[in-house]
């Protein structure tokens, strides 16, 4: 049974340990409401964009062109999003199994990971793949600007040949409570993934210029330069809501456990006291 001291040295440790999750939770729930209120304000414009998408497809003579063109997948190039630290419950190990996997599922095809987050880069590392730069600065504050070109970049080696597919890996922002770990195929397009699905009649209720064909070629790739800013600031939101439960969680157990150290010690006084109390009265009657 522990003495009187060392009880009390757990309960220091354990009211110290408190201290730090309350100030973590405190710090990531705000930085969570910031990240979410980007994300939100983000989605109707992305969906905007997707339905007029939709529209443009649904003309007639309107073509997709390479960005839609299968190929024999030879070369996969996939943008992997995780965080720079941990102390956020299974958010980057979740990711981190994810991006392996869907590496692995190319079989022989040579993959290229670009991680962003040092954790990931450091996973990527550990399991043979040469991630390069870790994009630690993007991972912790999300910049329309590196991301889009970080995407520019992806769009270039799909249009030069480089590579055939690109793929993203991010975790998903549902809810503070929900985050989902999703992998995406980026390119070659599928408008069937697009938000928007278009007009059914086949008209256009907007007025081109100069073509709609030129229209939709120029707003593919801002479309998916946009998606891949969205994957960020989803993984960055998801990360703020996976620490803030992590920590929520490491409160509220050790306020259990400090009751039980408490209570222990308390009882271990009692009998101490009991103990020394017995002794007197055992002289005393001597």
């Amino acid at each position: 049974m522990p003495t009187l001291k060392e009880t009390k040295n757990r309960i220091n440790s354990v009211q110290s340990t408190l201290k730090i999750t309350s100030a973590m939770k405190l710090v990531a729930s705000a930085k969570l409401r910031r990240a979410q209120s980007v994300i939100e304000g983000m989605r109707p414009y992305q969906r905007q964009i997707h339905s007029i998408l939709g529209d443009l497809l649904a003309a007639d003579g309107v073509s997709l062109g390479n960005w839609a063109q299968e190929r024999e997948v030879k070369n996969v190039r996939i943008l992997a999003f995780a965080s720079n630290s941990s102390l956020c419950g299974a958010f980057n190990a979740n990711v981190i199994r994810l991006t392996l996997e869907t590496a692995r599922s190319f079989g022989e095809a040579q993959v290229q990971i670009t991680g962003i987050g040092r954790k990931m880069a450091d996973a990527l590392r550990k399991a043979g793949f040469a991630s390069g730069a870790d994009y630690m600065s993007l991972a912790e504050k999300p910049s329309y600007r590196e991301a889009t070109a970080l995407a520019q970049e992806a769009l270039d080696d799909y249009n030069a040949g480089r590579c055939d597919r690109v793929v993203l890996v991010y975790t998903h922002f549902v809810s503070a409570g929900k985050q989902v770990p999703v992998a995406e195929t980026l390119l070659p397009f599928n408008p069937s993934t697009m938000g928007g699905e278009g007009r059914q009649d086949g008209g256009l209720h907007y007025i081109i210029e100069p073509t709609a064909q030129k229209v939709l070629e120029d707003l593919v790739p801002k479309a998916l330069r946009l998606a891949v800013y969205t994957a960020l600031l989803d993984s960055n939101a998801s990360e703020h809501a996976a620490r803030t439960v992590a920590m929520q969680a490491a409160t509220d157990n050790g306020e259990d456990l400090l009751a039980e150290l408490t209570l222990q010690y308390n009882k271990s006084r009692q009998q101490k006291i009991t103990a020394e109390i017995l002794d007197l009265a055992g002289g005393v009657q001597e």
